[in-house]
């Protein structure tokens, strides 16, 4: 078998919208009401904590594919104000948080059991206020939410390959400045980090063999597999890889802005900084590279995004472990391209229609699942009941 990345083809029903005159799509696309219509036609759920779990209109698979969006559209009225990662969310919420994720992914992997024949995957992406809101491949939805999905790998085999130079296809071995130039003391780092349930892993134990994805970037194994996210400590593990990558990307950031600046206010680990990072000559040397190149290259200073940016994921391999793994982000590229996976969205209204009604019937199952362990209620909509 070839390995390499897929480009698939989504329909999608064409989203019944209108945007003002004036006014660029990821603009409105922000707005209540934008969020309104994504509650009351795609909504599944939702509970006290304003978490909603929706359909996704516009979406990556139509065999899986749902979403939980932590929904302050109301409340914080400023997009760039919002929270955009779970660090930033309040407890209670994050506890809601967690066990609704750790319900859809069982559901998920019972579901689709096989990993010769499914690939799973869930996770988050930063839509930190790093670039004005114009800016193109700024996220459409700049609130914190999650991504839950499903792809036939028959479908992935049978799909033309994606051109591996596709901006889109960015993944640590290729494009990551810290995979390039400081593989060693990035992995230091997550190294000192306190795990028990989740094990670093090898790059070649964590790649899906049909794509060839993900590449370079630092993974870990889930030991005891889908029942290891009923325990509590799993969450805070996985928040902890969440941290520790925060503080590496404003430790080295902060490094490239001021020549030799302290450990940033704040860090959730300022010793391993100070002794890791910033006694690193190779992490120094960095710096100085891509400072040197800010002050003369303009376009490439106007490209950095100054502020943490990643993509956290837990999917299955193929020898059906769970693995987590997390990457910078970069401007446009999905969530599913971490693991070659590249979306192709087409309007097709017809298409679409012949697979929604099992789609629906699947999120439905899962959306009682949720309701039954009290994580909300049930939304109804002109597609389905309460």
């Amino acid at each position: 078998m070839q390995s390499g990345p897929r480009e698939i083809i989504t329909p999608f029903r064409p989203i019944p919208l209108d945007i003002p005159e004036g006014m660029a799509n990821n603009e409105f696309f922000n707005s209540t009401e934008n969020l309104n219509d994504l509650e009351h036609n795609n909504g599944l759920l939702k509970n006290p904590e304003d978490l909603l779990l929706y359909r996704k209109a516009l979406g990556h698979t139509n065999e899986f594919d749902t979403s939980i969006i932590y929904n302050t559209s109301k409340s914080i009225l400023d997009p760039l104000g919002r929270p955009v990662r779970r660090t930033q969310v309040p407890e209670v919420t994050k506890k809601a948080w967690n066990r609704m994720n750790q319900i859809v992914i069982d559901y998920m992997v019972e579901k689709y059991p096989d990993p010769d024949e499914a690939l799973i995957l869930a996770g988050e992406a930063s839509l930190d206020a790093t670039w004005p809101l114009t800016s193109p491949g700024v996220p459409s939805i700049r609130m914190l939410h999650n991504h839950f999905m499903v792809f036939d790998k028959q479908m992935l085999h049978n799909a033309p390959f994606a051109d591996e130079d596709n901006p889109n296809l960015t993944d640590g071995g290729q494009n990551s400045l810290f995979q390039a130039y400081m593989r060693d003391v990035y992995s230091d780092f997550f190294a000192s980090l306190d795990l028990d349930i989740l094990m670093q892993t090898s790059k070649d134990s964590s790649k899906i063999k049909l794509t060839g994805y993900p590449q370079g970037l630092p993974s870990w194994k889930v030991r005891g597999g889908v029942d290891a996210l009923k325990d509590i400590r799993f969450w805070m593990e996985y928040d902890l890889i969440l941290k520790g990558f925060i503080d590496f990307y404003r430790a080295f950031f902060t490094q490239v802005s001021t020549r030799n600046a302290p450990v940033p206010e704040g860090a959730y680990f300022p010793d391993q900084i100070e002794s890791i990072l910033l006694f690193n000559n190779c992490f120094m040397s960095s710096a100085r590279q891509v400072r040197e190149q800010c002050v003369t290259d303009a376009k490439y200073a106007n490209a950095i995004r100054w502020q943490p940016a990643f993509k956290q994921l837990i999917y299955r391999n193929d020898e059906g472990d769970l693995i987590v793994t997390i990457s910078q982000n970069s401007i446009g590229n999905a969530i599913t391209e971490l693991l070659g996976v590249v979306v192709k969205r087409v309007p097709d209204a017809e298409a679409y229609e012949r697979v929604e009604p099992a789609l629906v019937e699947r999120l439905l199952e899962v959306r009682e699942r949720l309701i039954k362990a009290d994580l909300g209620d049930g939304i109804k909509t002109p597609y389905w009941s309460a």
